[in-house]
Order: structure tokens, then C-alpha cells, then sequence
């Protein structure tokens, strides 16, 4: 890949040529000179990174229907014009025809780095959320909805995929935040049951002497205010998928009757004698540790061994971060077609503040910052007192922040270029030992990044 600090430069006075192309050298640019405008277009992309610098009086082809050659490849491709004193007005109508910005000739060093600075970080955030939009577009064109390319996140994908069309029962463990409902919702979607109902209930959500009632269902009359039957959750799911949010919170007395019902798949009313016989997935899911809620006498312990047949374990947020700029992209998005604003795009700095942040929240407290960014109630300069899961490391510090962004460029390169280490050494400028040693740092393996 092109080198990130490329520029084009073209003018067809050799010393001005020269002169400008050693500046921008010296300030650390990869420079391309040309003569001929004619010659740049064609060697130009979409996905081109540079920034194009041109005179506007030239022989032939002028800057300006250069630049417009080069807004047809792609009108956010910084082109940065060189002007003479009389040309000013000419400028200004360019730039608002597309052009970057201007130079007047002659010019101090310090003028052409800055203006050139500035056109890399914007062309760079270019391609960086053209990059997101374009993840995020093959994961909604799929109608993927766990969005994410981390390790962790590729392995929960298959998981889902390997058991979504069986009759196991499922545990889903994860702390608050990490999308459980979400998890269910995709296992039940992708099996045969999808034409069936997904029926959702939060255990911890009901009061205790309502929650049988809310699970069983009841005939009239059997208790004070039932005054005619209703259905249960365990029968409106009939045929379709039960989920049962904050299982911990079942109380011992029902979860006697959940066993039960797992076993036996069949339910009594509440008030009746009447069997009905079910044909059903039960999902449940916990927030806390149920082995050690077995350990304390909270949660049955042959109910829990029931349910843990198969289980998921969902990563925090912490642990994926760099997932974090697609999830970011996907939330903005979203909250710009509920508030019916444009969708605020983070430079670099920005996102390594986001990737450094602890997330107790997980990825629903990710999705509020989002909506709250939009709608300009938040801003990126976050508590950094917080500290990591081990307690050993506060996550705003600066070292922390360079892990978690470097981590997330290199997983980035490894994934675009297919787990080639060749192909991510030239998009990163690394040599190659100096990229195995950051890749084992980060406990990366190219494997995990082939197609």
C-alpha cells in the first residue's frame, strides 16, 4: 500500500518544483513530482491516501482541470492549489468548487507542512470511516447484528451458528451491558423455530407473587383478580423460543417448577390440573456467576446443571476494544436516523479515548455515549481514574491508551490485508520483527485474520 504521508506534487518550473518537493521532504513527506498533470490521474484510487499538490498556471493541463479530473475519482481527495497574487479570486471559487485549500506563492516552509498536515489527517479520517461504513454495510447487508471483528467476537459468531438449530437449551453469562437478549434473539432467528414467537421475560423484573402467574399463566378464579383465564409465558412461546433474562433472580420456591417444566416439557395453569404438553427452547441468561450461587444456597444447583448444558460466556467490552470504532460507527448511525441529525465521525484521538475507557456499561453504555455525542451532551474527556478489571492499570492513562489503539491499527491492518504479514507491514511501516514482537505483545496471532 501507498505510503500514508504520500504527496503528489505537480508544477512545470523545475525549481519551483525542486524547491517545494525538499520542504516537504524535510518535514518528513514521501514526495511524488510531476511535470505533466496529465500523468496524476491515472494513478489515483478511491482509496488513494495522499494529498495532490499542484500549481494552477501550468502548460497543457492547468491545476484547475486537474483538480477536476481528480474530484471525479473521488471529490474527497485533498487537492491543495498553489496560486500567484493575481490568482487569488480564482482560488477562492475553486475551493469552492472542491479544492482543499490555497497557497499564495511565494511562501513560507511552515504555510506548505501545515496546509499539507491538515489535508493527510482529513483524507486519513476519510478512509478510515469509509472503512467502517463499509464493515458495518457487509454486517447489515448480512443482517448480522452482532457487529465486531475481534477474535472474541468471530468465535461467538460461530458458536451461534454451530448450535442456533438445535434443540439444546442454552446459559448465556455475560455482564450487565453485553447484549444477552440480543444473543437469544439471534439463536432463536437462526433455527427452525424462527416462525414461532420469541417471548422475553426479566425475571428480576417481576414481582415474586405475580412471576408464577407470568410464567404458567392461570384460570379464572384461581386467585383474587382472576377473573378470567390468561396464558402464560411458557405457552405463548409454544413452538418458539422462551428466554428468561436474570434467571439468578428466580425464586428457589419456583425454580422448582422450571426444572420441572425443562424436564418434562408440559405445564399446569395456575388454579388448574390440566396438563399442556409444550414444544419449546428455553434460553436463559445470568449476569452473576450461578456456580457460586449454587455455592450459597441462591439458585438450585441440579436446576443449574439443567440449564448449563450448553452455555455462552459473552466478553465485556474491556476485553474487545477493538471493536469499538465499528460499534461507535453503528450506534452513531443509528442515533442519526432517530434524532434526525448527521452522524457525528471521531478523529484518531478521539477513538483512542474511547477505546481506553473501562465500559462498565459494556456495549449499551457505548450506545448511549453515541446518542449523547450526537446530541452534543457529551463530550470524550472521560473519568481516568477508572481502573481496568485488574485493578493494576488506570485505563485513561497514556500507556494504556497507546496499547489499546495500537492493538486496534494492527488488528485492523492484519484483518484488511487477510492475515498477510507482508501486506501489513507496508500498511503499518513496520519491519517485520518489529510487528511479530508487537503482535506477540498483543497476544495477535495472522491465523485468526485469514479468510
Amino acid at each position: 500500500m501507498t505510503d500514508p504521508k504520500l504527496v503528489f506534487l505537480v508544477d512545470d518550473e523545475e525549481h519551483i518544483r525542486l524547491a517545494t518537493s525538499q520542504t516537504l521532504e524535510i518535514a518528513g513527506y514521501v514526495v511524488k513530482s510531476f511535470e505533466q498533470a496529465v500523468e496524476v490521474p491515472s494513478l489515483l484510487t478511491q482509496s488513494w491516501p495522499g494529498v495532490v499538490v499542484t500549481d494552477v498556471r501550468m502548460h497543457e493541463m492547468d491545476g484547475l482541470s486537474l483538480m477536476q479530473n481528480i474530484l471525479k475519482i473521488d471529490p474527497e481527495i485533498p487537492v491543495v492549489l498553489i496560486t500567484g497574487h493575481g490568482d487569488i479570486s480564482m482560488a477562492v471559487e475553486a475551493i469552492r468548487a472542491g479544492a482543499y485549500d490555497f497557497i499564495e506563492n511565494p511562501f513560507a516552509s511552515e504555510t506548505i507542512t501545515e496546509v499539507v498536515k491538515r489535508a493527510l489527517e482529513k483524507r486519513a479520517l476519510v478512509l478510515e470511516n469509509r472503512n467502517l461504513r463499509s464493515r458495518l454495510n457487509e454486517v447489515l447487508a448480512t443482517k448480522e447484528t452482532i457487529i465486531g471483528d475481534s477474535r472474541e467476537i468471530v468465535r461467538l459468531r460461530q458458536i451461534i451458528a454451530n448450535i442456533a438449530d438445535t434443540e439444546t437449551d442454552v446459559l448465556i453469562h455475560g455482564e450487565t451491558g453485553t447484549g444477552k437478549e440480543l444473543i437469544a434473539r439471534r439463536l432463536h432467528d437462526q433455527s427452525s423455530r424462527r416462525s414461532g414467537n420469541f417471548v422475553a421475560l426479566n425475571c428480576g423484573a417481576v414481582p415474586e407473587t405475580l412471576i408464577e402467574s407470568e410464567l404458567f399463566g392461570h384460570v379464572a378464579g384461581a386467585f383474587t383478580g382472576a377473573q378470567k383465564s390468561r396464558v402464560g409465558k411458557f405457552e405463548h412461546a409454544n413452538g418458539g423460543t422462551l428466554f428468561l433474562d436474570e434467571i439468578e433472580s428466580m425464586p428457589l420456591n419456583l425454580q422448582v417448577k422450571i426444572l420441572r417444566v425443562l424436564q418434562e416439557r408440559a405445564i399446569e395453569r395456575v388454579g388448574s390440573n390440566e396438563l399442556i404438553p409444550l414444544d419449546l427452547r428455553i434460553l436463559a441468561a445470568t449476569k452473576v456467576d450461578l456456580r457460586d450461587a449454587c455455592d450459597k444456597g441462591d439458585f438450585r444447583e441440579d436446576l443449574y446443571y439443567r440449564l448449563n448444558v450448553v452455555s455462552i460466556d459473552l466478553p465485556p467490552l474491556r476485553e474487545r476494544r477493538e471493536d469499538i470504532p465499528l460499534l461507535y460507527k453503528h450506534f452513531s448511525e443509528q442515533a442519526s436516523e432517530k434524532y434526525g441529525r448527521d452522524a457525528k465521525s471521531l478523529g484518531s484521538a478521539e477513538l483512542a479515548q474511547l477505546m481506553s475507557r473501562h465500559w462498565p456499561g459494556n456495549v449499551r453504555e457505548l450506545q448511549n455515549v453515541a446518542d449523547r455525542i450526537l446530541l452534543g451532551y457529551a463530550d470524550l474527556e472521560f473519568d481516568t481514574s477508572e481502573q481496568n478489571a485488574s485493578g493494576k492499570e488506570k485505563s485513561g492513562s497514556l500507556v494504556s491508551q497507546v496499547n489499546y489503539f495500537e492493538k486496534s491499527l494492527i488488528s485492523q491492518a492484519l484483518k484488511s490485508s487477510g492475515g498477510s504479514i507482508k501486506a501489513t507491514q507496508e500498511v503499518l511501516g513496520l519491519p517485520r520483527k518489529t510487528l511479530y514482537d508487537k503482535m506477540a505483545k498483543h497476544g495477535l496471532n495472522r491465523l485468526d485474520f485469514v479468510d
